[in-house]
């Protein structure tokens, strides 16, 4: 099985274009005895009118993901980078449904996102959360001040987040705090990975919930591994834009476990 590996914000993904199973998705995954990633993307033309291909993506431990905001724009680059697309601007489908292209460079793109999904805010443990949609489940808690942000251990803190019972499929956590008007830090829990440099998703979470609160758009999102820029419109359509870059290919070898 060929694979390019690709990153964003050093959230890193498999790009490849022959199905994959769970059990291989673990084993390309795992940083030590694997390729090492935080998922697998698996792209592959489609007939279906006006998409060039479409995606599915895997969490490191197998399971399946509606929408990866970083993986979907690595997944978008990859398909323009290999001549798939007839232009700049494309669209691909998810089981989130569909996900529109505009190439703004070699390495960057806008992508437009959908509209967002309000639920209801609640209180888990000490935290107050602005739960959402935005092609996956996300739980947005804000944070007062950066100090007290840095300090958290998401480790500790994420996973009864991720499993609590009023998300039955999970939940990715995206922990924020205004910088300003128009700037907010975020550090991000996803589910089925933990703690990552980046999610594009968890900022969009992140900045759709600033926006709530009165905070302006387009928001830049500081997160480890650099910055997002999430536009928030009109009934909370998104456009997410951002960078993704290849790192290496290679091939995994049939019989590897």
């Amino acid at each position: 099985m060929k694979f390019e590996k690709w990153q964003a914000l050093g959230n890193d993904y498999l790009i490849v274009t022959e199905p994959v199973d769970p059990e291989t998705v673990r084993a390309l995954c795992h940083r030590h005895l694997g390729v090492g990633a935080d998922g697998v993307l698996h792209v592959e033309r489609t007939d279906e009118p006006g998409y060039v291909a479409r995606l599915r993506i895997f969490n490191p431990d197998g399971s399946e993901a509606e929408l990866s905001g970083n993986g979907a724009r690595e997944a978008l680059m990859w398909i323009h980078h290999h001549g798939w697309a007839p232009g700049p601007e494309f669209s691909i489908t998810t089981i989130a449904g569909e996900i529109r292209a505009h190439v703004l460079d070699d390495r960057s793109c806008r992508v437009d996102m959908g509209r967002a999904k309000i639920k209801e805010p609640g209180t888990i443990g000490e935290f107050a959360y602005q739960a959402l949609e935005v092609g996956n489940p996300q739980c947005a808690i804000r944070i007062g001040d950066r100090d007290t942000l840095d300090a958290l251990d998401l480790p500790a803190i994420g996973p009864a987040i991720e499993h609590d019972e009023r998300w039955p499929n999970r939940t990715n956590v995206s922990f924020w705090t205004e910088l300003a008007p128009d700037r907010i830090r975020a550090r991000i829990f996803e589910r089925g990975v933990g703690e990552t440099m980046s999610s594009g998703t968890g900022a969009t979470g992140a900045a759709v919930a600033h926006v709530l609160r009165g905070g302006d758009s387009p928001v830049t999102v500081e997160l480890d591994g650099g910055e997002l820029i999430v536009d928030v419109g009109e009934d909370y359509h998104i456009d997410l834009t951002g960078w993704a870059v290849p790192v290496f290919t290679g091939e995994w070898p049939a019989n590897a476990r």
